[in-house]
């Protein structure tokens, strides 16, 4: 392999010349402390190398090694549950060994070699097979069942198969090749984390990712296999919403990658998530969840690398025919990261000093999410679901990453300091924010839902904006000036903002609402605002409309549990009686 040596270190980023073999992206060992680097730019036989680990006491004349294969992650049974760091290594193996501090140069194998787990054959001998082909099972956690498949690039005749008990490399097939040599495969891949893995078909989404977070499912969804973004300034809750959708949103695996975050963040997904049952499995949510944490206390050129690796898992998983929901915290952290080299490297620099590339590599991203058809397997899809946390500094999403990360996505969830000023929560502006999947998902939730689905969603919608320019109104000359209707409307917003989108995600039953919940509250705010404006028609004054006991009902309606909908029906019933108090008094 090539050997070279370093002639210049600045910060992460060392520079090693004799390295003209080497290959870009290759993955070297640097110094004899063996820390792990990828070689990011060759000029002759001089090589650049971000360093992931920290590079202090390191300097010129000191060797420099190239592996001869690129930044790789492994793939196989022990991901789920696990946490690992951006180059994806085990955190809790690594505390086993060298306590709660990361050793320069440890070298740990990503999957657990000692553990056994029961492989359960599929496939069968004599059966013919190729790249994604499932070879046999193993049941990783409570919830998931792993598929060992097939290698890409690799395909045969079954020449033997095990049963039973096996460790991640030991051999678990024999395939007889067309040149009649002999393959074993093990349980154990390994993919490199820059290079999208195949599919035969990327498919245009036609169903939600359903999250039970209102503000969310009802007026901005995304779709199951979309992208999003959620940017928003220092304390408007992007973490909180990240957590939200990773506890409850419709997805079989869950991988979040905190990156470039503050350590109590990620304290806090190791804290909740064990302790949270899945409503949809009964079990332990960490069940179903990867977590890759490079935290900003970890060396920041790691952190490029993090979202990489979280993306790779995310798309081993979709080759599984799976559900995958990936959490990005934050996107912005990472092109700071992508800022640094770029400047150490002497590039020239675009807006805001960030790389001229910025867009196309934040594009790479977004775009290995999606619906796909797998390369094998009668009707096998699977779906990536991708959700990145953008910070802008001061909130100002006019700056390069948010522009950029914009021009991709499909779904933006603005979060607004003002609301979050407030105390309200998810503070998502319902005027900025935008879906481009709402019509097309607006059939599905209409056969799925409610038939009315599509209609309650735009006069919901249609009463926020009535209220925003009444509200214009008000500041000039005052609520006086409104006819009794506009009162009204202005009223049923602000329930529609209180009792409808404001949202605890730290009451037990708030916390999560069902799309036939989420239903029946808007339909039951919309239906005061509609019975409440056929009373004014009818001569009743203003203030016993506003004045309704029944009004607190509806306030409270958010914590009526999941499975006791039908007190809705009560309160539509006190509604609909008072209203109808009020006009028959009247009419007297």
């Amino acid at each position: 392999m090539p050997q070279g040596t370093i002639v210049k270190v600045a910060g992460p980023l060392i520079v090693a010349d004799n390295m003209g073999d080497a290959r870009m992206y290759d993955v070297v060992r640097v110094s004899k402390k063996r820390l792990v680097g990828e070689i990011i730019e060759l000029r002759g036989s001089r090589a650049s190398i971000q360093v992931y680990e920290e590079t202090s006491g390191l300097g010129p004349g000191e060797p420099v090694e190239s592996t001869g294969a690129p930044l790789s992650v492994e793939l196989g049974p022990g991901l789920i549950e696990s946490i690992f760091d951006g180059i994806q290594r085990p955190l809790t193996a690594i505390r086993s060994i060298a306590g709660d501090r990361i050793p320069r140069g440890v070298d740990v194998p990503s999957l657990d070699r000692e553990k056994v787990w029961g492989f359960v054959p599929v496939a069968q001998v004599g059966d013919a097979i190729g790249p994604g082909d499932v070879l046999g099972t193993v049941q990783e956690s409570a919830v998931v069942e792993h598929r060992i498949m097939v290698p890409h690039g690799i395909s045969g005749t079954v020449r033997w198969l095990h049963s039973g008990a096996a460790k991640v490399t030991d051999t678990v097939c024999r395939l007889a090749l067309a040149d009649g040599s002999e393959l074993p495969l093990s349980m154990l891949q390994r993919w490199p984390v820059r290079r999208g893995r195949p599919y035969a078909e990327k498919i245009a989404p036609t169903s939600p990712m359903v999250t039970g977070q209102r503000v969310i499912d009802t007026f901005f969804p995304v779709a199951g296999g979309g992208v999003a973004a959620v940017p928003g300034p220092f304390g408007s809750g992007k973490t909180v919403v990240q957590h939200q959708l990773a506890k409850w949103a419709d997805a079989d695996i869950i991988v979040y990658v905190g990156c470039g975050e503050r350590g109590n963040e990620m304290t806090d997904v190791l804290m909740e998530f064990p302790e949270l049952h899945d409503p949809r499995t009964g079990e332990s949510l960490m069940k179903r969840t990867v977590l890759i944490a490079n935290t900003s206390d970890m060396p920041v050129a790691a952190r490029e690398a993090s979202i990489y690796t979280g993306i790779t898992i995310a798309e081993y998983y979709r080759d599984m025919g799976y559900k995958v929901a990936i959490m990005a915290d934050s996107t912005s952290r990472w092109a700071e990261a992508l800022r640094e080299m770029s400047g150490r490297l002497e590039e020239m620099p675009g807006e805001e000093g960030y790389p001229a590339y910025l867009s196309s590599r934040i594009a790479e991203f977004y775009e290995r999410a999606g619906l796909v058809r797998c390369l094998v397997g009668e009707g096998r899809q699977g779906a990536i679901t991708a959700i990145g946390a953008v910070s802008p500094p001061g909130g100002d999403i006019s700056e390069p990453v948010s522009q950029a990360t914009l021009r991709i996505v499909k779904v933006f969830w603005g979060l607004s300091a003002s609301l979050a000023y407030k105390r309200h929560f998810p503070a998502i502006d319902w005027l900025q924010s935008y879906s481009l999947y709402a019509d097309n998902l607006g059939r599905w939730f209409n056969d799925n839902a409610a038939t009315d689905w599509s209609q309650l969603r735009a006069a919901a919608l249609r009463a926020l904006q009535e209220e925003a320019e009444l509200e214009e109104i008000v500041r000039l000359v005052g609520v006086d000036a409104l006819s009794w209707k506009d009162r009204l409307t202005m009223e049923a917003a602000r329930s529609i903002r209180e009792d409808y989108l404001h949202q605890n995600a730290f009451d037990e039953i708030d916390t999560y609402t069902s799309l036939q919940k989420q239903c029946r509250m808007l339909r039951l705010i919309l239906a005061y605002q509609t019975r409440g404006r056929a009373a004014l028609d009818a001569g009743v004054d203003l203030a016993p409309i506003l004045a309704l006991p029944v009004r607190e009902a509806i306030g409270r309606a958010k914590y009526i549990p999941e499975d006791d909908l039908k007190r809705f029906d009560a309160v539509e019933s006190e509604l609909v009686a008072q209203m109808a108090a009020l006009m028959d008094e009247e009419a007297r």
